[in-house]
């Protein structure tokens, strides 16, 4: 297994404001989770409060936590060619067994379930991963329209950590409130 160079990162853990702080982040166990069930962090505030405003909105106010995360044993899919090699095998060869047996290709719940079943990822502590941003309007290079298809040169990483094992997570602790906009 490859393990990440840089040990502890600060990270940041978005929320819908509650009536009592927490003291602890709040496992999302959502089907449509990239990686499962795990702890979320963001790599940038900026992509924290983004998640704030776009899925946060229930009670108008989102909060934000920022902690240290032990990366000792994380899978490196983002900065990392041989930890994405492997990452990237795994979802494959796993995609391809439940196409070969139900004909459909796989959800990401089942995906999730499988590798959950199997203890595919029991041996690190979570996974970093990334994402296209989902808001050019946040991006400093104009989007092109070329054969009626508007172009967006998503240049910026939108960086995610899926923490499964919650021994990693250090000093975790309230940053701020904001209201949605």
């Amino acid at each position: 297994m490859y393990y990440v160079c840089l040990m502890i990162r600060t990270c940041f853990h978005t929320q819908e404001s509650r009536d009592k702080m927490l003291s602890e982040p709040i496992p999302c166990t959502r089907e449509d989770a990239w990686l499962g069930e795990a702890v979320y962090f963001w790599l940038e505030m900026e992509d924290a409060e983004n998640w704030g405003n776009s899925s946060k909105k229930g009670t108008g106010y989102y909060e934000i936590y920022q902690s240290e995360i032990d990366c000792s044993n994380i899978l490196n899919t983002v900065f990392d060619e041989h930890h994405y090699n492997f990452w990237y095998k795994q979802v494959e060869k796993v995609a391809k067994k439940i196409i070969s047996k139900t004909r459909i290709k796989p959800t990401i719940k089942e995906l999730n379930d499988y590798f959950k079943e199997r203890g595919t990822w029991n041996e690190v502590d979570g996974i970093l991963f990334q994402d296209l941003p989902t808001n050019p309007n946040n991006l400093l290079v104009k989007p092109i329209e070329y054969k009626n298809k508007r172009i967006v040169f998503a240049y910026r990483k939108r960086i995610q950590l899926a923490v499964y094992n919650t021994e990693v997570i250090v000093n975790f602790a309230f940053l701020k409130k904001e209201r949605c906009v």
